[in-house]
């Protein structure tokens, strides 16, 4: 799991371009990579990833598919709707300490079924038992920032949701020094699960 050696490590910008670009090429149905075990082999002996890319675990957003990235160029976390938690939170650490990721990118995703989930609940006034209470306390936020009432909260949300998470990972210790240096940044966006496009959030 450790970075090789020689290869080159990204700034931030080119990290963020090479996701950007990635997306076009994705969209436009002009990928460059693909699953390939002669992809899988070549990078097998290191990696030197640039990013760190923390998603959902919808099945329709496959994020180095999306960003049309190769083995061994992104690190990949997933969690229901991205929800930090100590796991997650200690993998962004690995990945900016050891191999030396220069971005995080935090993608939420539009109609994320955990963030209607969590509106639902809210609604209803039911609480959620065990692991699936967790998403649900730690998405509510987002969803009263929105407006529970409104009849979009569960879109609106997800942005809102996307930048707080975001905001709490610049906080956390072991990335803040690096965020100071100008070495990390942590950026958030939005798949759009109808056209492919991801919207990157300022």
């Amino acid at each position: 799991m450790t970075a090789t050696r020689d290869a080159q490590i990204l700034s931030p910008a080119e990290a963020l371009s090479k996701l950007v670009t990635g997306n076009k090429r994705f969209v436009y149905g002009t990928p460059r990579y693909g699953h390939d075990v002669t992809q899988a082999a070549a990078t097998a002996g290191g990696q030197q990833p640039h990013s760190l890319v923390l998603g959902c675990i919808d099945s329709r957003v496959p994020l180095e598919a999306i960003f049309d990235q190769s083995f061994g160029s992104i690190c990949v976390a997933r969690s229901g709707a991205h929800v930090l938690d100590r796991s997650l939170v200690g993998s962004a650490g690995f990945a900016v300490a050891k191999l030396r990721v220069s971005l995080i990118l935090v993608v939420g995703h539009k109609r994320c079924g955990a963030v209607h989930a969590t509106v639902d609940a809210l609604r209803a006034g039911t609480a959620s038992e065990g692991e699936v209470g967790y998403l649900v306390d730690q998405l509510a936020p987002a969803v009263h920032e929105v407006g529970l009432q409104d009849a979009e909260a569960a879109e609106k949300a997800v942005p809102v949701h996307v930048l707080r998470t975001v905001d709490r990972l610049r906080k956390v210790d072991s990335l803040a020094g690096p965020i100071a240096a100008g070495t990390l940044k942590v950026e958030g966006a939005v798949y759009d699960l109808d056209s492919g496009w991801v919207e990157f959030l300022s």
